[in-house]
This record gives structure tokens, C-alpha cells and sequence, in this order.
């Protein structure tokens, strides 16, 4: 089994862009052995054409319509009908891909004009379909393709697609020992991104209410939503491969910690990934046999395979 993403066709899988291109998305062949794709082209589904007059979002009295300025004609009703219909017939799905500034599925940075034609771009927003469907899956990681080329950006989405997709299904466990078990292979990753969040899911797995085990599952849940509603701080992942340092710190030599040390502040000072220091420190924690550590998601918080240096260093 493999998450479920849901994606723009035309990022590599149709030619169905308004001017009948297809985009040529970097990433997808080396996503595709760890990822299921679920391809939709909102604009082909609502009955335009390929290649087809380009839409407009235009606001109009404070609403937001999608308009085909040759035609004059809204398709704002269909849009949403065809998104509301959608997220009643794929119910599992695990994350959200859709194409970048596109009236209908950018989730950003969407030109708002304030007429059909020949009028001026008055704000940016999302697109007709992608609110619609960002409104009733908030929680699940969604990017835009561009925006996935930048390192971080791409890291965070990957982490954070299958942390949640492996809770679901830990879930379904429906026991108090994997979701203890869950939360602390995670403990270090949580760190990275938020201790205090971290610390509230602590509390939830200690249960000391005593509450019934479907109600720690869904606050766990939601707590674990807000965790990862932000990109975490180089300096909250420093800190908590210190953590980790600490473990083994008297152990090795002093060119050794003297090296890790250095390791971590060129990482600092952006002159090398955190899986270098991540990769190094796993090695101690082999070399030592730190039962604790071994199984740390921090390490390998998603699949080795998706792990790639391409960075736009650009975050759109």
C-alpha cells in the first residue's frame, strides 16, 4: 500500500492545459514507485475543451467568479459542483498536488482581475476548484508543482505525507501500544518541528484522563495536524540532533564530537544538508546500539528514494 495523492493531469500525466500542453513535472518518475497518483483535470471534467479559451478569476462584488473572457461565460457554479462532487467519490486520499497559478487549481498567488478584459490584476488568491478542495481537506500536505522544487518546501511535504499516512493506518490498529509505539519513533522529528506541540501529544498518549481510545486517536490527530502546519526551524532540527548528540557524546573521541560539531554548524550556515548530519549520527547510534534511537523518524522521516538535492531555492 502507498499514500494516494491527488493531482492536475496535466502535470505528466495528459496533454489537457488550456493551450493542450502537458507540463513536464521533474519529480513524478522517481514519486511514482511511493506514491499513487490520482490524475483529475477539473476544466476537461466540467466539459471544456483541449485546447480550450483561457478563465479568469474576476471579482465582482466581493465574489470571486471563473470567467472565459471570449465568451463572457461564468463556469464558477460548475467548478464548485464538479470539486464538491469529487471529494464525495475519493474519499482516501493522503495529499494534494495541483498546478500552480492556475485559475481553477493554484493554491496561491492566482491572478484576481477586476473585469472580464482589459482591466487590472486587483489582488492574488486561490483557485475556484483548489478552495473548495483545500476548505474540506485542511489537513492533508497540498503544494503546487513549482513550489515542490524548493528543497525545504519538498522535505516538509514529504514528511508530513507519510507521517500522517502512516498514523492512519496505525489507527486502524485501534491499540494503545502503536500509538504509543507511533509516538515514540517520532519523538525527535517532533522536536525538529515544534516541541511544544510535541509535548501536547505527549500528554495525550499519557492519557491521564483516562479517556476512551478512539478520543486519544483523534486529538492526537488534530494536534498532530497544527504540528505540521508550518515548516520546521533549522534551529528547532540543531537542537534536537543535540539531543541526540547527547546520547553518545562521551563515547567518541574528541576529534570525533569536535567533527559532528562542525558538521552541524556548516549545516548552520547552509553549507550542507541535515542528512548529512542525520546519516552521521545514525552511524553512532548503530555503532553504540541505542535501542531508544534506532527507530527515530528523524533520520528517515519519508522513503530514502524520495530523497534528492534538486532545490529551486526559490519558495514561490
Amino acid at each position: 500500500m502507498k499514500p494516494k495523492i491527488l493531482i492536475s493531469s496535466c502535470l505528466g500525466f495528459a496533454k489537457c492545459r488550456y493551450n493542450g500542453d502537458i507540463v513536464n513535472f521533474e519529480l513524478l518518475e522517481m514519486m511514482k514507485e511511493y506514491i499513487d497518483f490520482i490524475p483529475i483535470c477539473p476544466e476537461v471534467e466540467i466539459g471544456l475543451t483541449i485546447p480550450r479559451d483561457s478563465l479568469r478569476i474576476v471579482k465582482n462584488d466581493d465574489e470571486y467568479r471563473l470567467i472565459q473572457p471570449s465568451t463572457k461565460i461564468d463556469f464558477t457554479n460548475e467548478m464548485k459542483a464538479y470539486a464538491e462532487k469529487i471529494s464525495k467519490e475519493i474519499k482516501d486520499i493522503d495529499g494534494i498536488i495541483l498546478k500552480g497559478r492556475s485559475p481553477s487549481c493554484g493554491i496561491k498567488d492566482v491572478k484576481v482581475y477586476s473585469g472580464i478584459s482589459n482591466s487590472a490584476v486587483v489582488e492574488k488568491t486561490k483557485g475556484i476548484f483548489a478552495k473548495e478542495i483545500l476548505d474540506k481537506y485542511y489537513y492533508l500536505p497540498t503544494e503546487e508543482e513549482g513550489r515542490l522544487l524548493n528543497l525545504e518546501i519538498r522535505e516538509h511535504f514529504f514528511t508530513k505525507l507519510f507521517v500522517l499516512y502512516d498514523y492512519k493506518n496505525i489507527k486502524k490498529e485501534n491499540s494503545m501500544k502503536a500509538l504509543i509505539d507511533f509516538h515514540s519513533n517520532n519523538k525527535y522529528l517532533y522536536f525538529a518541528y515544534d516541541q511544544t506541540q510535541k509535548n501536547k501529544l505527549g500528554q495525550i498518549v499519557a492519557n491521564q484522563n483516562k479517556k476512551p481510545l478512539y478520543e486519544l486517536f483523534n486529538e492526537y490527530f488534530e494536534e498532530l495536524i497544527k504540528l505540521f502546519s508550518k515548516l520546521p526551524s533549522k534551529k528547532n532540527y540543531i537542537n534536537s540532533y543535540l539531543h541526540i548528540f547527547g546520547y553518545f557524546s562521551k563515547d567518541i573521541s574528541k576529534n570525533e564530537r569536535e567533527f559532528l560539531l562542525d558538521l552541524i554548524e556548516k549545516y548552520r550556515n547552509n553549507q550542507i544538508e541535515k542528512t548529512t548530519i542525520a546519516n552521521v549520527l545514525k552511524s553512532y547510534v548503530i555503532k553504540y546500539n541505542i535501542d531508544y534511537l534506532l527507530n527515530q523518524r528523524i533520520f528517515s522521516p519519508f522513503p530514502d528514494g524520495l530523497v534528492s538535492l534538486i532545490d529551486s531555492s526559490i519558495k514561490h
